[in-house]
């Protein structure tokens, strides 16, 4: 019974995560192998920059609903947080876009008067 080493196995892992690169880079270990480290790279910096996305959004999302009952962002922000209401960007943004009622209580539960 032959053995498979363990240098050709690390290979194969290697090339199957770079299985769809184009040129070489699916082919030839020690290319594929740079790829994949750049690849791996991105990903986490994309990770980063996909939660801070989110975030902006969040915040935009929750602006544009309190511009409509007259209130500033980081007003309604401090107010909350003097309130002690602990709902967090996500959860207020998803109140304003899905359910503007239940947002709108949640305003006047911060100390603000809707128009």
């Amino acid at each position: 019974m032959r053995v498979k080493s363990p240098r050709r196995q690390r290979h194969n892992q290697v090339l199957a995560l770079a299985k769809g690169y184009r040129m070489s880079r699916h082919r030839w270990y020690r290319v594929a192998h740079e790829a994949v480290i750049h690849a791996g790279q991105y990903a986490f910096a994309g990770r980063k920059i996909r939660r801070r996305d989110l975030r902006l959004l969040w915040i935009s999302r929750i602006n544009a609903a309190l511009k409509n009952q007259g209130v500033r962002y980081s007003n309604f922000i401090a107010a909350a947080k003097t309130k002690s209401i602990q709902l967090d960007r996500k959860i207020l943004s998803d109140l304003a876009t899905n359910q503007p009622n239940v947002f709108d209580k949640v305003v006047k539960a911060a100390g603000f008067n809707s128009k």
